[in-house]
């Protein structure tokens, strides 16, 4: 029988998106604080231990990796665990590599891996010791995978902080984490400082773990900011490349960069070589003659050509402030712990690996200390057996059956057994072996009763005495177990850590002195299409009939100075003249709209002109509402690339003109209905850019203006209406706030 359940949609939706949301946070997106890795990394790195790829064993191919992972514990689709596995096997990326790959795995400078099917792969030596070890021990829960045909761990038994060893990053929905590499050596020194002494600072803990430990090296430069980033576990990291200055053949100079900063890394190299050429084309950078990217395997090594008496100094500075040679990491030590997305702070992070280090040792060496007990059991009864094997051989013969000899030797029950004598038999029911006893002095072979083999098996079972005592001791003492885990640490960053590679400074703001540009003359020509350039005054006048003809906007104005373009919207728009294309008179130019944040698909320019040539104007604006005002010219002087020129009425108006008050003495204005109004310009207030203005035309019902024009005295002007000429001047002369005449014709 079906049932129909009624539930309100908003609801379902909410919780379905939560559901969603909580699985992408704890099940793909973030690391868990205890191993440092995400769910695809772990279940990789567990999968090749399962297949048995070793580091001292033959590669195995990507694909089969893969598939078996897919299949086996992740089903989210090949090409995110094969992205995981590239990730792990790549050293510009990862502080401590853990997947040992063979082939093409990428490069720094962005290049992908090859197909899986190409590439081959096994595990590093750290990771099958460090990463996967005791994984047989009971160590870790162990939990059902997607369609419970197979057990995963819930998490690998890292002995490492690997959340600050190789860092994390990673997007889930409504947040992220961005956790940079830490050096081996320096985090184990860190972790052994607080498990001796718990109630280290922040500040403390950072004379041994210095920073962030980057594998492509370079120098981070806000040391100071350091303490508060990883006492709250969020901030933002300065990093710098390192330049070197190599000195060539005929006093030549060439920058070297030898380290870059760790954001630079894949197709940001390129994006930097572009950078550096575009300075050198928009002669901010003169002297820099050529660009060579020679980096190899062996390193990055990016080549910039000096000219000679170049300025090394001044040029390195400039390419720290232009370029990502020096970059911001964004810090947000996001994970999960105890089931929940939480963002750590560095002593935080280790407290919870040193929780996590005492529990994987109990475990162990609980099951540890089981496995002694039970085999102190076995060594104690077969010591005895030894000392009356003749009764128990007697009891082997008189026997007819297993279970009759188990009966005997674990109860002393003797019925149906034969016995030499009535002694014997007195002596079987005295038996008392216990059922795993009983089982091994069955399957005691008789080499066993050698008189070297008994003696080898009372030192097996001193020995087990005493590793039963040891185990005993680290379970009930914390010193002891703390002793174990520090000295564990400390022969792991013996064999595994490494010089480190980031240097840690204070570094002071780079302040760019830009060269004085030389102040001259220049005039700036734009066409009806909106194309603009600049040109030398000599050249203008030598083709000034041409460039009056051809060019809607064209003045005089110094390179000094910005040019101010105001628009339909009633936004005034400002670019520099520096940026303004500088060449020859027939040069095409460059489209406005790409040199300002003038948007040619959604305003119209109604006016340009130079900020210098503002200053002693007064500017009229007239909107399609009809509403009038005059500006002083002296307030567009500003240096914001965007203002609001004038105040619209409503979002659906917009200027009908734009442009100086002077040589002008009447203003006419057009309505789309066909009314003119012609009145003198100085009925038009001057009011504030910010203002609205007073009206200059009463409009009917819908009508707008269509158009309004600027009149000079005893200049006639004429415009074409209705296929007809209408001069302007020849409009009888009204006042401002009238409704005009209706010309019908």
């Amino acid at each position: 029988m079906e049932e129909i359940i009624r539930t309100e949609y908003s609801e379902l939706m909410q919780k379905s998106y939560i559901d969603y949301a909580m699985s992408v946070i704890i099940a793909r997106a973030l690391p868990d604080v205890r191993d440092g890795l995400k769910p695809v990394q772990r279940r990789t790195l567990y999968d090749m231990q399962e297949l048995g790829i070793f580091y001292d064993r033959p590669y195995r191919k990507c694909a089969r990796i893969v598939g078996d992972t897919m299949g086996k514990y992740h089903p989210h689709g090949d090409s995110s665990i094969y992205e995981a596995l590239v990730v792990m096997a790549q050293e510009f990326k990862k502080g401590q590599p853990l997947v040992d790959g063979h082939g093409n795995f990428g490069s720094i400078e962005g290049d992908g891996a090859a197909a899986m099917r190409y590439t081959e792969a096994r595990l590093q030596k750290i990771t099958q010791e460090v990463y996967l070890k005791d994984l047989d021990k009971n160590v870790v829960n162990f939990v059902p995978n997607f369609d419970e045909t197979e057990k995963e761990p819930e998490v690998l038994p890292v002995r490492i902080p690997n959340l600050l060893v190789n860092g994390a990053d990673g997007i889930a929905v409504g947040m992220a984490t961005s956790i940079p590499p830490h050096n081996l050596g320096e985090v184990a020194e860190g972790v052994i400082a607080y498990m001796k002494n718990p109630d280290i600072t922040t500040e403390e803990l950072m004379r041994y773990i210095q920073g962030p430990d980057f594998p492509t090296g370079g120098i981070v430069v806000n040391k100071d900011e350091l303490p508060a980033i990883y006492e709250s576990g969020s901030g933002k990291i300065r990093i710098r490349g390192k330049v070197e200055v190599e000195k060539g053949k005929g006093g030549r100079q060439y920058l070297v960069i030898t380290e870059i900063p760790y954001t630079m890394i894949g197709a940001n190299i390129g994006k930097f070589l572009n950078d550096v050429a575009e300075l050198v084309e928009s002669k901010k950078a003169p002297d820099i003659v050529d660009i060579s990217n020679q980096s190899s395997k062996e390193g990055i090594r990016i080549v910039l050509e000096l000219k000679k008496g170049a300025d090394p100094e001044q040029l390195t500075n400039l390419l720290y402030k232009k370029t990502r040679l020096e970059d911001t990491f964004g810090v947000n030590m996001l994970a999960v712990a105890n089931g929940r997305p939480e963002t750590l702070g560095l002593k935080k992070i280790i407290e919870s690996h040193v929780d996590f280090q005492f529990d994987l040792n109990t475990r162990k060496y609980q099951s540890l200390l089981a496995k002694e007990m039970e085999k102190k059991e076995i060594q104690e009864g077969l010591i005895r057996a030894c000392g009356c094997i003749d009764l128990i051989i007697e009891i082997l013969r008189g026997s007819r059956s297993q279970k009759q000899v188990k009966d005997c030797l674990t109860m002393g029950i003797t019925e149906g057994i034969r016995f030499k004598t009535k002694a014997s038999e007195r002596s079987a029911k005295k038996l008392c072996f216990t059922q795993r006893q009983a089982a091994a002095i069955l399957e005691m072979r008789l080499y066993r009763l050698i008189g070297l083999e008994i003696q080898a098996l009372e030192q097996e079972y001193q020995d087990t005495l005493k590793k039963i005592e040891r185990y005993e001791e680290l379970l009930n003492h914390y010193d002891s177990m703390a002793r174990v885990i520090m000295e564990d640490l400390a022969k792991i960053r013996e064999e595994y850590g490494r010089e480190r590679r980031t240097s840690i400074e204070n570094a002071e703001e780079i302040v760019l002195e830009e060269a004085k540009v030389p102040e001259i003359e220049v005039v700036f020509l734009m066409d009806r299409f909106g194309y603009a350039r600049t040109v030398d005054v000599s050249v203008y006048e030598r083709n000034q009939e041409a460039a009056d003809s051809e060019n809607k906007y064209v003045f005089r104005c110094m390179n000094t100075d910005r040019i101010c373009v105001f628009t339909d919207t009633g936004k005034m728009h400002s670019l520099k003249v520096q940026d303004v294309p500088y060449g020859k008179f027939r040069d095409k130019g460059t489209p406005v709209d790409n040199l300002c944040n003038y948007s040619s698909g959604e305003e119209q320019i109604l006016y340009v002109d130079a900020m210098a040539n503002l200053k002693n104007r007064k500017l009229v604006f007239v909107s399609r509402r009809a509403m009038v005002k005059l500006v002083e010219g002296s307030e567009f002087q500003v240096s914001k690339r965007t203002i609001a020129a004038t105040k619209l009425s409503d979002e659906e108006d917009r200027l009908v003109l734009a442009g100086p008050a002077d040589p002008y003495e009447y203003l006419v204005l057009q309505s789309r209905e066909g009314y003119f109004l012609r009145f003198l310009l100085e009925e038009v207030p001057e009011k504030k850019k910010a203002a609205l203005g007073v009206r200059g035309m009463k409009l009917a019902g819908t009508d707008g203006l269509e158009a309004a024009y600027l009149l000079a005295n005893r200049m006639e002007f004429s415009i074409s209406y209705k296929e007809k000429e209408l001069i302007l001047n020849k409009i009888k002369l009204g006042k401002r706030d009238g409704k005009g005449i209706k010309v019908r014709r």
